[in-house]
C-alpha cells in the first residue's frame, strides 16, 4: 500500500495545531502536502521486495565473461543512503559497504545500492537495515559470505539529547565466511584504505 497523502497531510495539519502553531497562516499553508509528498518518498520501501534488484543473476562460469573468474570478494564502498528511525520520526544517513564472496552467480553492481535504497525508505533501525540488507544478498545469491557495513549520523543523538553533532553508528551484518573477523578484516581494512 502506497502512502495515504491525503491522510498524512490531514495529520501534519493536525499537528501544527498541537504544537500551538496555526496551520493556516502563511509559511504553513503548505507544509501538510509539503510533508506528505515527503514522507511518500521516505517511505516508498514498505511492502516493497527488496529482493527483486537481486533476481537477474549472472553465471561466472556461463557469463559474458567465463575467463575473467573471481578470486576474491566484490565490495562496493561508499553507497549514501538515508532512512528514517523509527523510534523518533527523525532521519538517518550515511555511508553502506557491501561486499559478498561469488559462488557461480554475481549480480550487477547497480542492484547493491537498489537493495539498501528499498529497505532504508521504511521505518527504520540501523541495526536492522544492515541485517536486512545481509540477509536479501544471501537468499539471492549463492554468496559464500556477505558482509554490510553501515556507518551513519542519526538526527535523534546529533539534534537532541546529548546533541553529539560528530556521533556516527557503525554496525556490520556478516554472513558465511564472514561471520568470523579474521574472514572479513580484508574486507574492513579495505572499506578505510583510499587509493
Amino acid at each position: 500500500m502506497a502512502v495515504d497523502r491525503e491522510r498524512v497531510a490531514a495529520l501534519v495539519r493536525e499537528l501544527l495545531g498541537a504544537i500551538g502553531e496555526d496551520p493556516d497562516r502563511p509559511g504553513l499553508r503548505q507544509t501538510p502536502t509539503r510533508v506528505a509528498d515527503s514522507w511518500a518518498e521516505f517511505f516508498s520501501g514498505v511492502n516493497q521486495d527488496a529482493g527483486e534488484p537481486l533476481r537477474h543473476t549472472i553465471s561466472v562460469s556461463r557469463g559474458p565473461a567465463p575467463d575473467t573468474l573471481p578470486s576474491g570478494a566484490v565490495m562496493l564502498r561508499d553507497i549514501a543512503f538515508r532512512s528514517m528511525c523509527e523510534h523518533h520520526l527523525l532521519p538517518f544517513r550515511g555511508r553502506a559497504h557491501v561486499a559478498y564472496l561469488p559462488g557461480e552467480e554475481v549480480v550487477g553492481l547497480g542492484a547493491l545500492p537498489r537493495v539498501i535504497d528499498i529497505l532504508a525508505a521504511r521505518p527504520q533501525v540501523q541495526e536492522r537495515l544492515g541485517e536486512q540488507v545481509a540477509d536479501a544478498i544471501d537468499s539471492a545469491l549463492d554468496a559464500r559470505g556477505v558482509l554490510v557495513v553501515l556507518d551513519a549520523t542519526h538526527e535523534c543523538v546529533t539534534m537532541r539529547g546529548g546533541r553529539q553533532l560528530d556521533a556516527s553508528t557503525v554496525t556490520i551484518a556478516a554472513r558465511g565466511v564472514y561471520t568470523d573477523p579474521a574472514a572479513r578484516s580484508e574486507l574492513v581494512a579495505l572499506i578505510g584504505a583510499r587509493a
